[in-house]
């Protein structure tokens, strides 16, 4: 894993660089065998996004202030947010606490639950991933509750299908390092479905995300996320785009949402926010790797944009 303080090198596509920072971190996943009926309730869990893959037969997922999703074998659903939400055989049953149900540890990352009935049979690949980086923190953010790819769908199925049947192969031999490669195409899925959304889905052609793909805005974003801790300017950031002053301004107020030195400034702030809370760095070694002169400067600009200060943030 990237230690915090590094930083990436600017590429040429910024939105393919904040997946990049996609790293996932602290991530458990959970072999399903179930056989209907059955109906599990997942509770809120903070700070993860959650998915859900179909690998024989079907089941219902429900998110809470949403349609039910009838998932049939092959498809994948992301929920970005930890949001409440249960998957079952049939709607009418009475949900169980995912954690009232046993589960055989295969390892720390892997985990087999067999439930249910004697009903018609379902497998399940659930995950709950981390991510360890500002960047990631906040493509996710810009996420809906749900992401959801069929396996008819025509752009994904292939590699979601490929993907599948390595997984299931894996899973059916258990083979030495048999955990490894499951785990880590799990990850593979759950970057790709993430590209597939941002490739295809409306929402992605707006504010931040539009920001990372808008040629010359996209440049600067690149800059700032990849060395925080530079003595940044618009003027600066202006020249390396090739704009104007003024036009550069006006641009990223427009498709960002906010002013470019606003922008930074919660940028360096939120590397820093990330940094204090995984990390044990001294905080004046943190506020000057982020552009801070002063201590006591960075301390007043912590406390205002968070309502906390960096010791009380370590200490929780």
């Amino acid at each position: 894993m990237t230690h915090p303080t590094s930083h990436p090198p600017v590429h040429a596509d910024p939105l393919g660089e904040s997946l990049h920072l996609l790293r996932l971190e602290g991530t458990l996943y959970n072999q399903g065998a179930l056989t209907a009926p059955w109906s599990i309730a997942v509770p809120r869990l903070e700070g993860l996004l959650n998915f859900l893959v179909v690998t024989a037969g079907r089941c219902w997922l429900v998110l809470d202030g949403h349609e039910p999703i009838r998932m049939e074998q092959g498809c994948l659903a992301l929920i970005p947010h930890a949001t409440p939400h249960r998957v079952c055989s049939d709607l009418d049953l009475p949900p169980v606490p995912l954690f009232e149900i046993p589960v055989k540890k295969v390892s720390e990352r892997l985990e087999i639950m067999r439930y249910g009935g004697d009903g018609e049979p379902t497998r399940t690949m659930y995950g709950c991933v981390r991510f360890d980086h500002v960047a990631a923190h906040h493509l996710i953010s810009h996420l809906p509750d749900v992401i959801y790819i069929s396996r008819w769908e025509e752009d994904t199925g292939d590699w979601l299908q490929s993907t599948l049947r390595l997984v299931a192969r894996e899973a059916a031999q258990m083979r030495a390092g048999g955990e490894t490669v499951i785990t880590r195409l799990a990850d593979v899925m759950v970057i790709q479905a993430l590209r597939s959304w941002l490739d295809t889905a409306p929402e992605a052609n707006r504010g931040w995300l539009a920001a990372l793909r808008d040629p010359q805005i996209g440049r600067a974003l690149a800059k700032v996320h990849a060395k925080p801790g530079e003595d940044w300017s618009v003027d600066l950031l202006a020249r390396a785009t090739g704009m104007s002053r003024s036009a550069f301004a006006a641009r990223f107020s427009a498709i960002v949402g906010s002013a470019p030195m606003t922008y930074i400034t919660h940028w360096r702030l939120s590397v820093a926010r990330n940094r204090i809370a995984v990390t044990d760095d001294p905080v004046a070694q943190i506020a000057g790797d982020v552009g801070y002169k002063s201590e006591a400067a960075f301390m007043r600009a912590f406390n205002r944009q968070f309502g906390i200060s960096p010791g009380r943030l370590r200490r929780s």
